[in-house]
């Protein structure tokens, strides 16, 4: 019985599907988009909400409603935050656990200036001091049955930063660890540094979700092979530029482009319709709606995408639309 049981576990190694995590993406990402995505297509293990973060002494009203159980229903959601000290992560944490939730990812990986100049996403990597007070109220939260993930890239400046901070990540009661190998002054751009994130996985003691540049089915199955242990793949940027990315690699085969093309249309359909009724001013939906082309021009073209984003008034915006 011990070999069959040993039998199992290998077979589901080698077959099964990697979870999918949908990345947030301020802007982009809203409770509306995932509501939509989630229904029409899916494929997706869970979504996580842009980063709620304290400003101005409070937290936004924009991030309190992206959080409201009731825009949430249906959708499996893990609310994000970002902090640079225990102060602010305390009470990030207690509106999201006062809203009902269970689960928390921690914000350890935003690489623009913005935030690390301030402490926070990748500029925490440089405080271990502050992560391991972060970590300790992890584990004080954990024992009174609240979840947490943390979400990191290799550093701020340097690929070694993450490797100083995960000793605390493994004395730690996580659910998982997503890291994107890159430095934050990369951004985007530049290549992944597979070398650094294979070392921390070799390292690492909880479940690891491997993030960055996954953009076709191709590159989620190099890195399902490369990393056949890792417990899941995050995807943000792919997923709005190909929003059926997720179910395609759950059904093992990749869609037509003319079917592709239809979901896009039903997603702008439904997310035109929304908008439309909570935004009466024509140039402030047309602003928002545009925003639903910005990573899509590998799908529609140069030429297509330019015109959309010229459109100088909604009734051209809509007949630019393939």
């Amino acid at each position: 019985m011990l070999v069959f049981h040993y039998f199992c576990i290998i077979l589901h190694i080698l077959f099964s599907k990697m979870h999918i995590h949908f990345a947030p993406l301020q802007g982009y990402t809203d409770d509306v988009y995932r509501r939509i995505h989630n229904e029409l297509v899916g494929g997706v293990h869970c979504y996580y909400t842009p980063f709620m973060r304290i400003e101005g002494g409070g937290v936004r009203a924009k991030d309190l409603r992206d959080i409201r159980p009731e825009w949430n229903q249906g959708v499996n959601v893990v609310p994000q935050i970002i902090a640079n000290s225990r102060k602010e992560f305390d009470r990030l944490c207690d509106i999201i656990i006062e809203n009902g939730y269970k689960r928390i990812d921690i914000n350890m990986g935003c690489p623009f200036p913005l935030q690390t100049r301030h402490g926070r996403g990748c500029g925490l990597l440089q405080h271990p001091d502050i992560v391991a007070e972060i970590m300790q109220r992890v584990t004080e939260l954990t024992e009174q049955g609240i979840q947490f993930s943390v979400k990191l890239r290799l550093g701020l400046e340097s690929e070694e930063e993450c490797f100083s901070i995960l000793p605390l990540l493994n004395s730690t009661p996580l659910t998982h660890v997503i890291l994107h190998p890159r430095i934050a002054s990369q951004q985007y751009k530049g290549e992944v540094h597979l070398d650094a994130f294979r070392r921390f996985a070799n390292e690492c003691q909880h479940p690891l979700i491997y993030n960055g540049d996954l953009t076709t089915l191709e590159d989620l199955h190099r890195i399902e092979t490369e990393f056949p242990h890792l417990c899941g793949m995050m995807i943000g940027r792919g997923l709005l530029a190909r929003p059926s990315l997720a179910r395609e690699y759950a059904e093992g085969k990749e869609w037509t482009l003319e079917q592709r093309i239809h979901l896009i249309t039903r997603m702008h359909a439904r997310l035109h319709e929304h908008y439309a009724s909570i935004i009466p001013s024509e140039t402030q939906l047309l602003s928002k709606l545009r925003t639903f082309w910005d990573f899509m021009e590998p799908t529609f073209g140069h030429k297509t995408i330019k015109k959309i984003q010229k459109a100088g008034n909604l009734k051209n915006y809509l007949a630019a639309i393939p």
